[in-house]
């Protein structure tokens, strides 16, 4: 039977959230995701995938970040496969892919020192024969020690490294949600070309941006279902939390919020998804979480009173993981900055 892209988009929702609700440990749920052929929606049809869109595949990103799960779904899909799928040949997508179904991990270098989503990488690589000799340094790259190939934007385009290759160096280093995340540094590493130029790294960073929005929205719509029923429930002098005024409106500041980026993250994922110009869109979601998002999830932790810092309870992943994707993104006033360049050229 032929689906609808809403169908679709449905029935891989579905049968996310039915695993996430199992509560599996890590490995446990990102093996499930593999058996579930999850993993392999992306791929195209001759490699047993559905060939599915960056929005469909957003749908899957959006329940992971509505669990809160730390998996490395967004690094895989939305950092490596994706864009693997978009810039790859039939021979390198059939030599990488071909691990995806029993939980290849992928990842990308997406930001530099004091730079993230670099324009020009100062990262350089020059040609040696049929491979490239590639220095330079990244910074908040996750799950780059257990990934098969970190895609890293390069003055001549995206580069794949391996992270267990010579001249590859890696050093962890701390994020607020406790995923791993890690320094590389590359030191006359060899790599093979992804993608050749500036257009090809713009591709990643456009999958990669519109793959952020979606587990972000995740992120925001979950936490806000988890306090909305954490003050429902929660009495005081004798009445729910959710009844005084001034909660109520801090929940409800924090749904136009969530309802906000669900809007914007949906619009820049299908243009990306549709080939169209989305960078206008893609700039205002990063600024919309970059400066909004953090903010939001302090009102929730407020919200929850001391249980919101309690480690057993699930809201702290949350707002650690949105932490790490704002700083990914560069923060606020870089983000701003962007937009403004954005609106002086129109």
């Amino acid at each position: 039977m032929d689906f609808t892209r809403d169908e679709t988009q449905d029935a891989v929702a579905e049968v996310a959230t039915a695993l996430l609700a199992r509560e599996l440990a890590p490995d446990a749920l990102w093996a499930a995701f593999a058996e579930a052929d999850l993993l392999t929606l992306a791929l195209p049809e001759r490699l047993g995938g559905e060939g599915l869109s960056v929005t469909d595949v957003g749908a899957l990103l959006t329940e992971v970040g509505r669990a809160a799960a730390p998996i490395p779904a967004l690094a895989t899909l939305g950092f490596g496969v994706l864009p693997i799928v978009a810039l790859g040949s039939d021979a390198q997508q059939d030599e990488l892919l071909a691990g995806v179904a029993a939980g290849r991990v992928f990842t990308a270098a997406l930001a530099e020192p004091g730079r993230q989503f670099p324009e020009q990488p100062a990262v350089t690589a020059r040609k040696t024969g049929d491979r490239y000799r590639v220095d330079g340094t990244a910074l908040a790259v996750p799950f780059a020690a257990s990934a098969h190939r970190v895609l890293v934007p390069t003055d001549v385009g995206v580069v794949l490294i391996d992270p267990n290759s010579t001249g590859v160096t890696l050093t962890p280093t701390p994020s607020s949600s406790g995923s791993p995340e890690f320094a590389i540094v590359l030191d006359n590493a060899s790599g093979e070309l992804l993608g050749a130029g500036t257009e090809a790294v713009h591709t990643l960073y456009r999958i990669a941006l519109a793959s952020i929005g979606a587990v972000v929205d995740g992120l925001v719509s979950g936490a806000v279902d988890l306090t909305a029923t954490h003050i429902g429930s929660r009495e005081q002098f004798g009445k729910p939390l959710a009844t005084f005024q001034a909660v109520a409106q801090q929940i409800a500041d924090a749904y136009v919020t969530s309802r906000t980026l669900h809007v914007v993250s949906l619009s820049a994922s299908w243009r990306v998804s549709e080939g169209l110009d989305a960078q206008s869109d893609l700039d205002v979601m990063a600024y919309w979480i970059a400066q909004e998002i953090p903010a939001t999830m302090q009102v929730l932790h407020h919200l929850h009173g001391g249980l919101g810092v309690d480690v057993t309870y699930p809201l702290h992943r949350y707002y650690g993981a949105a932490k790490d994707l704002a700083r990914l993104l560069g923060g606020a006033s870089h983000r701003l900055d962007l937009v403004g360049a954005r609106c002086s050229s129109i």
